[in-house]
């Protein structure tokens, strides 16, 4: 049966992390109707991220492997999505450190029309759990104003937690630049550009231990990154298809039942 939701997970040497995360994120796709799918991107890993996806065992929600050897978060969650096909796609980080439970509400309002829901931090009414330092809170609030120069409507470009209508995140995919870090940034920004008008939703964020970015390591580089995704956003502008209104229709694979769910309330 074709999927009418894939969710992708991008995941370099993940194998302490990983088995936690596809716990909870198949325990909160569970009460959705059937049809939804995960896709772990092995991002060159060296430990048993694979491993852990090959022997997951079956269940209601299929869990499948994907490799990625070209480095870098951008070029997995990349791959990921342009090896989708389900109406509606996502991807969501393997710690899960954004409560995976708003699924439920992201999926209602793809199927509403919207073409890309982001989850974020910055909403009023999200409940963040924040244990990172002075220096990387100062960083991160550098980096949001400069990305306001490429995407000024959106609060918050780098919550690991985005999903799309499948078609529009699949054209945005295909042109994406930047493979680091900074990807979230041109793939919002390339799907603007494809006729989207991104929704923030409320998120439960909690600040997991074991992430792979560092700032000092990746600070520099996320910067030289959003230059490129200015360039190339400026430089290779995507017109929307005459036929775009069709983003908003092909969704035959959807449920109705996503509708007679029960209401999810946000996280305040």
């Amino acid at each position: 049966m074709r999927p009418w939701l894939e969710i992708v997970i991008p995941a370099r040497n993940e194998e302490r992390r990983l088995p936690a995360g596809l716990a909870e994120l198949s325990a909160a796709v569970a009460p959705l109707p059937s049809g939804v799918s995960i896709l772990v991107v092995d991002n060159a890993s060296d430990d048993r991220t694979g491993d852990i996806v090959r022997e997951w065992p079956a269940g209601d929600v299929p869990v499948r492997l994907l490799h990625c050897h070209w480095p870098g978060k951008g070029a997995a969650v990349r791959a990921g999505l342009l090896a989708t096909s389900a109406p509606y796609v996502g991807f969501c980080d393997a710690d899960m450190a954004t409560d995976p439970t708003a699924i439920a509400v992201a999926t209602r309002l793809l199927q509403a029309g919207n073409l890309v829901v982001l989850g974020s931090r910055s909403h009023p009414a999200s409940d963040v759990e924040d244990r990172h330092t002075v220096v990387r809170r100062a960083g991160a609030a550098i980096f949001r104003a400069a990305t306001r120069v490429i995407v000024p409507d959106v609060a918050d470009t780098q919550c690991g937690f985005k999903f799309f209508h499948g078609e529009i995140a699949r054209a945005a995919a295909a042109r994406l630049r930047v493979t680091g870090f900074a990807f979230d940034v041109e793939l919002i920004a390339r799907c603007v550009q494809l006729g989207a008008t991104p929704v923030e939703i409320p998120v439960r964020w909690r600040d997991v231990g074991g992430s792979t970015f560092s700032v000092w390591r990746h600070s520099a580089s996320s910067f030289a990154e959003l230059a490129v995704a200015w360039r190339a956003v400026r430089s290779e502008p995507a017109v929307p298809d005459p036929d775009s209104a069709g983003w908003s229709t092909d969704t035959a694979a959807a449920p109705a039942a996503l509708g007679s769910l029960p209401p999810q309330a946000g996280p305040g």
